[in-house]
């Protein structure tokens, strides 16, 4: 296979009508078409759609994935649950930028593969499935998605380094895991994410309860009220959850974390060269004590073995004639082994010049056996 391309893209707020159904059809006769999604892979060939097109058209996500090292993430929300202008604050450059289209908004992230390397195991089912929450999270006010955005502009060094970050939201130190399979297919550096959480304050501890919210809604204007329930029965705003959850939180601030301190880019890229730095050293020192286990294990593991050899020191060099009269070459790698393990043994107790002797008279009597002598040679087994 030379190369893989996958293209997903979804519905969410809507199904699509049989006769948009039929217009994507008329792109591809390959792609599998449903009510509320488009796939396609490509093993040789392009696909003719314009992906901002669909996006424009018909969709609330698409993901690409092509195996040269090319990722892209799309996400499409209505205007009156995600404020372009908002969203402008973080989509700064070509990996993270955004525009307007009628009612929606769309979100356009890119990762280009910087060594170049092409990704010959690739998959793209199910990976947009595990990103579409973030969605909804969005709506609900969650802007850890955009600042990601922004982190991912910072990494391709699309903001200048003297740009100062934008508001930085809550609970950028314990991403979801929607908001962290955004982050691994973005590819964003861990250690840059770790950079910014530090000035990022805790996540709010769980939602609003029950009381809570039943006593904010009590005061709401009954002309709020009757629009929130004709949404609900109708169905006409499927982020209606989200659109109320933030707007109660926005009516409550003081439940909501302090704003950090803005950084610059570059004091980011700084932060994470120290913390990277330090996560290799402490992963060095973690090798370095594996290492020496390992290693006071294994030795540990060949003291046992010889003390069992010199149990019955005769019968191994009986061993040693048995598998040699064989003639096989398996069965004289066998011998070669048993040799080193008596040797080992001798050095050990101080009786070298008794193997050594005994070794010379093997050898003696093997000598016309080149094969048993070249692997004697290159275990060291000579005299």
């Amino acid at each position: 296979m030379s190369e893989y391309q996958y293209y997903e893209f979804v519905a969410v707020d809507r199904p699509l009508t049989g006769r948009e159904r039929a217009e994507l059809r008329s792109l591809s006769t390959r792609a599998d078409i449903t009510a509320t999604s488009f796939v396609n892979t490509y093993e040789w060939g392009n696909f003719k759609g314009d992906p901002r097109t669909l996006m424009e058209r018909y969709f609330d996500a698409h993901l690409y994935l092509a195996n040269w090292g090319t990722r892209r993430l799309m996400l499409r929300l209505p205007n009156h649950v995600l404020d372009p202008a908002t969203v402008a604050q973080y989509c700064q450059g070509y990996s993270a930028s955004a525009w307007t289209a009628g009612k929606h908004v769309i979100i356009d992230l890119h990762d280009e593969d910087e060594d170049g390397t092409d990704e010959w195991d690739l998959d793209g089912h199910g990976l947009l499935a595990s990103m579409i929450p973030v969605r909804a999270g969005l709506a609900a006010g969650d802007l850890r998605l955009l600042y990601l955005a922004w982190l991912r502009c910072v990494q391709s060094e699309e903001i200048a380094d003297d740009e100062p970050e934008p508001p930085v939201p809550a609970g950028l130190g314990t991403l979801d895991a929607p908001l962290t399979a955004v982050a691994e297919f973005l590819r964003i550096d861990s250690d840059l994410i770790a950079a910014a959480a530090a000035g990022s304050a805790p996540a709010a501890v769980g939602e609003p309860t029950s009381a809570h919210l039943r006593t904010w809604i009590v005061g709401l204007p009954a002309r709020d009220k009757d629009a929130i329930l004709t949404d609900l029965i109708t169905g006409s705003d499927s982020h209606l959850r989200s659109r109320l959850l933030r707007r109660y939180r926005e009516a409550h601030p003081t439940d909501m974390p302090t704003p950090a301190v803005a950084r610059t880019a570059g004091e980011l890229f700084a932060t994470a060269a120290d913390l990277r730095a330090e996560r290799e050293r402490r992963e060095a020192e973690q090798r370095d004590r594996e290492r020496v286990r390992r290693e006071r294990s294994a030795a540990a593991a060949r003291q046992r073995h010889l003390d069992t050899l010199a149990v019955d020191h005769p019968a191994a060099w009986q061993r040693v004639d048995e598998l040699i009269a064989t003639k096989k070459p398996r069965e004289y790698d066998s011998a070669v082994q048993l040799l080193v393990d008596l040797r080992d043994l001798s050095e050990r107790d101080g009786d070298i010049s008794s193997f050594r002797r005994r070794l010379a008279e093997l050898r003696a009597v093997h000598a016309r056996k080149p094969s048993l002598l070249e692997r004697l040679n290159l275990a060291g087994l000579d005299t």
